[in-house]
């Protein structure tokens, strides 16, 4: 009788099966695809920069390569140009300028020169850029003085934003420019560029503006005279004025203030002769009318 051989079952075992399962799946495929000589890539790398002395050579090989290319003649800058600037203010520039020229585009910080010009009292507005050639190009507006603002500490060039450009040592540095006084003055430069405008109109010449209570305006004239004008539409009131002293010649009178600050009830003050003249003929009228009426008595 012929001995009994066993059949084998030709289907793979339960964990054969799960394996070449798991190793049909994509993310097993980008493992060892990828991971893996990742992996071994990066541990080469950790074992080659474990030694202190290798990881110094490295980072000195790298900044020398860094250097090389900023250092290239096409990203070194040769020349600084002040376009706009005045003379002062050129030098002022000058004299701050943190970088020594020439340096590279790289260690150049164009927008920390920026704001370090704008920071100038006497600059509005920077623009900074690197031209064609290796040119620094500074392009600067500066502000405009309008007027001169007199306080305890001495006097102050404005511009019309009321922003102190420069502070000088006596009136006549800037004779061209009106006089503003008083606290807050500063704040209100156009209104008083605006009512000086109209006080060309006067034949007495201005001698400057003094702001009160950080709210109104008196005008001085060159004769001493004040006109008070007010709080609102302070133009308009000194229109006003005009047109008054151009009707009777009010401002040729013996006047220290002419009040504006009640549109619909003007006020003049009498300096003190006029006053005591006033007094001296209203006292004659008195006594003449008195001894008329005793005569008809």
């Amino acid at each position: 009788m012929r001995p009994m051989i066993p059949r084998t079952d030709p289907a793979p075992s339960r964990l054969s099966y799960r394996l070449e399962r798991m190793r049909l799946t994509p993310a097993y495929r980008r493992l060892f695809r990828l991971g893996l000589p990742m992996l071994v890539i990066a541990g080469l790398v950790g074992g080659y920069l474990a030694d202190a002395e290798r990881r110094n050579d490295l980072g000195e090989r790298f900044a020398e390569i860094r250097r090389q290319i900023e250092t290239r003649p096409e990203f070194m800058v040769h020349l600084l140009a002040l376009e706009g600037a005045s003379a002062s203010v050129q030098e002022d520039i000058h004299e701050i300028f943190p970088y020594d020229l020439p340096a590279s585009s790289f260690d150049i910080d164009l927008q920390a020169i920026r704001a370090m010009v704008e920071e100038l009292p006497a600059v509005a507005r920077a623009n900074v850029r690197i031209r064609q050639g290796g040119i620094l190009a500074v392009d600067i507006t500066e502000r405009v003085p309008v007027a001169l603002w007199r306080t305890r500490t001495g006097i102050d060039v404005l511009d019309i934003t009321g922003a102190a450009i420069a502070s000088i040592e006596d009136r006549t540095e800037r004779h061209d420019l009106p006089v503003l006084t008083g606290e807050g003055a500063d704040r209100s430069v156009a209104q008083a560029l605006d009512i000086l405008a109209a006080a060309a109109a006067l034949r007495t010449p201005v001698r400057g503006l003094v702001r009160m209570g950080e709210r109104r305006w008196d005008l001085v004239l060159d004769d001493g005279k004040r006109v008070l004008l007010p709080e609102t539409e302070p133009v308009r009131a000194l229109e006003r004025v005009i047109v008054l002293d151009k009707a009777n010649d009010m401002l040729e009178r013996d006047l220290v203030t002419i009040d504006m600050r009640l549109g619909a009830r003007p006020t003049v003050r009498l300096s003190e002769a006029a006053t005591e003249e006033w007094w001296r003929i209203t006292s004659a009228r008195g006594a003449t009318g008195n001894s008329s009426g005793a005569d008809g008595r």
